[in-house]
């Protein structure tokens, strides 16, 4: 007997093909770096502002997760943001991406952290796997933004990836003479991961695609601390002593 007929399921489209953002995004994402860095004594860009940036420019929810992979959520869509400083964003090739602590001795009882390199990477990539796949039942896609900054805040590339899973055997492991262990390609011998023994920090080497999208922005004068608080209409009377 054959199989019954079932009708097709429409799969959920994404607000948006891969790296090709909404119609007036880099603006958006201009707009508010420009406020930053004229209301910040000492402007920085770090990860919880691109990710509450990004979030805001797609029309997205920002909820900062304990994972860092679904940092962003759009319906079934979610994204984890990441920041890289870079002295030259525009030509850069590659990044690296800190992608959290992978502890083989938390997650699988393992203390030879001297063990065979080839087993050890193996354990690293199975916690960042299961990660993915945890997200995975609750998201119909996963995607990495990255805002790849210059190290003058003037300068910035933006990109977008899929987030990975890493079949173990396609990866091969040996220590650096940091005493760190790096996981690259066996087709290509192109590094792609470190591990840091000391902290558990896993570190992905991602490729920056064509589809990337470059952008400058004008320096903003900063913005007068007493020249605000007269806007605002500031006086004494906005302060109340509490005795307790």
């Amino acid at each position: 007997m054959e199989g019954p007929r079932l009708r097709n399921v429409d799969k959920v489209k994404p607000p948006y093909p891969l790296g090709k953002f909404p119609k007036g995004f880099i603006f958006r994402v201009g707009r508010e770096i420009v406020y930053i860095l004229a209301t910040r004594e000492k402007p920085t860009i770090q990860g919880e502002d691109w990710e509450r940036i990004f979030a805001a420019a797609i029309g997205a929810e920002w909820r900062p997760s304990n994972v860092g992979l679904d940092d962003i959520a759009l319906g079934v869509f979610a994204w984890g943001a990441k920041t890289v400083k870079n002295p030259r964003p525009y030509t850069a090739k590659t990044v690296r991406l800190i992608s959290g602590r992978n502890s083989p001795k938390y997650s699988f009882g393992e203390n030879k952290l001297d063990a065979n390199p080839h087993i050890l990477g193996e354990l690293v990539l199975e916690i960042w796997n299961a990660r993915v796949e945890s997200l995975r039942n609750k998201f119909t896609e996963l995607r990495t933004v990255v805002l790849v900054k210059s190290l003058d805040l003037q300068k910035f590339t933006v990109f977008e990836t899929k987030t990975a899973l890493y079949p173990p055997g396609l990866y091969t492991w040996a220590w650096n003479e940091n005493e760190n262990l790096e996981g690259s390609e066996i087709k290509t011998g192109v590094h792609k991961f470190t591990w840091q023994p000391h902290g558990s920090q896993f570190t992905i080497v991602e490729a920056i695609p064509d589809s990337k999208i470059c952008f400058r922005i004008k320096e903003p004068k900063k913005i007068d601390k007493e020249a605000a608080l007269k806007a605002l209409g500031f006086d004494d009377s906005w302060i109340e002593i509490v005795k307790t």
